[in-house]
């Protein structure tokens, strides 16, 4: 089988986090499955990658607080560079020849760069399946009903794919009810659950030891995933550190993210500095392990470190971006309902507040774990059976549920 996949990156790790999770999984439950990853994420060559797995990397392109697209490295127009990746990507599924082609976020893809590409599987490969992979929420209701409208969304879906994939739950946000879905449509959605993940290459113990964490102290992970705006978080809880006791038992490790500029990082390396117990790396292809090994977190709002969160079934303060998507306060303000996390806004972000939110969750395990309980953590597997019963109609092999998954470490 033949996967040809396309990652919406424009703004930090999560897209392509969450595509290569996807692409990990399907390899390690499909035998003799080759994927094709189109990718513009400047960060993809950091990350092991899969056997059965390649890439074609394409051009970078940025949007940043106000939304607008714009290259990332390049002194060329966007238009241009927009127009490279839509030949590059037609070429790809041309040579290809993909069984399935799964689609990111966007059904046309950043600026209608795939819309070739999906017209063409339609109308010379009929055979090939092509799927939409949503995260939970894209944007607020009304904003994204109104994008949909204006750019023909819903008549690009109902007539070019066959399926859309949500990984979510509407326990969480019912993705077809909040933003309206036409009959046509909302019948090709399958709610998958959230992304839980399977533990970590290092376990608990090894973690807390590189970091010489002693058994009386608590660790706290403060991650801004890629970085690009998480320098207020994080000069907030450096600042909010010296509120705490003298006596306090509590180690930091903060990941500045790769997307932070060089600028801010070395600002905020030097507040670290001022604290022994603080220490601060830039990136880890292996988050998941270092949150796994944390007593409470402190992140910003993605659908990938919540995720991950979620799995490590781990108390956490989580401040969600605003601009110039409120995707991360519509979930942060869901989530934060069902008790499986709390939140700060970024408008009542100080760091008093930061810091007593922190002490609150650092007392909340067990309430966490038994929230987090109820959340249906299998889109991986469910992933796995949606794509392969859609080009081979039936699936050999029962992937391993969320109760089957390796458990992670909890702290006592």
């Amino acid at each position: 089988m033949r996967l040809l996949v396309y990652s919406h990156d424009a703004y930090g790790l999560g897209n392509i986090r969450r595509m290569l999770a996807i692409c990990e999984s399907l390899l390690k439950d499909i035998p003799g499955l080759s994927i094709l990853l189109l990718s513009g994420s400047p960060m993809v060559q950091s990350f092991r990658l899969p056997k059965g797995l390649d890439y074609i990397k394409l051009p970078c392109l940025n949007r940043g607080e106000t939304g607008n697209i714009a290259t990332k490295y390049l002194q060329t127009d966007s238009d241009q560079i927009i127009q490279l990746r839509s030949d590059l990507i037609l070429s790809a599924a041309v040579h290809f020849k993909p069984d399935l082609f799964l689609v990111d976020k966007k059904p046309f893809g950043l600026q209608n760069e795939i819309k070739k590409t999906v017209k063409y599987l339609r109308s010379w490969c009929p055979k090939t399946k092509i799927v939409l992979l949503l995260r939970d929420i894209l944007d607020a209701p009304a904003k994204t009903m109104a994008e949909w409208q204006k750019t023909g969304f819903h008549a690009a879906v109902e007539k070019y794919y066959d399926q859309l994939l949500v990984v979510g739950s509407p326990e969480v946000f019912d993705f077809v009810q909040e933003y309206r879905l036409p009959p046509a449509i909302a019948n090709k959605v399958k709610f998958c659950g959230y992304m839980g993940r399977p533990q970590g290459r290092q376990d608990r113990s090894a973690i807390r030891q590189e970091l010489q964490v002693l058994p009386e102290e608590r660790l706290v992970v403060v991650t801004p995933g890629g970085g690009e705006d998480g320098y207020p978080m994080i000069h907030n809880y450096l600042l909010g550190l010296k509120l705490l006791p003298a006596n306090h038992n509590i180690k930091s490790l903060i990941i500045s993210g790769p997307e932070m500029s060089v600028a801010e990082r070395e600002k905020l390396s030097e507040m670290a500095e001022q604290y022994p117990h603080v220490q601060m790396v830039e990136f880890t292809d292996d988050l998941i392990s270092y949150l796994a090994a944390a007593d409470t977190i402190v992140s910003m709002g993605g659908y990938n470190t919540i995720c991950e969160i979620l799995s490590a079934q781990k108390p956490a303060v989580v401040i969600p971006r605003v601009r110039p998507s409120q995707e991360q306060l519509v979930r942060a303000e869901k989530m934060t309902q069902l008790g499986l996390f709390k939140a700060v806004h970024p408008d009542q972000l100080n760091p008093d507040s930061l810091i007593q939110t922190l002490l609150q969750q650092l007392s909340n395990q067990r309430g966490t774990m038994a929230a987090i309980k109820q959340l249906n953590l299998d889109a991986l597997p469910q992933i796995t059976c949606q794509i392969y019963d859609l080009v081979n109609q039936t699936l050999p092999f029962k992937p391993a549920l969320k109760s089957e998954l390796v458990p992670m470490a909890i702290a006592a």
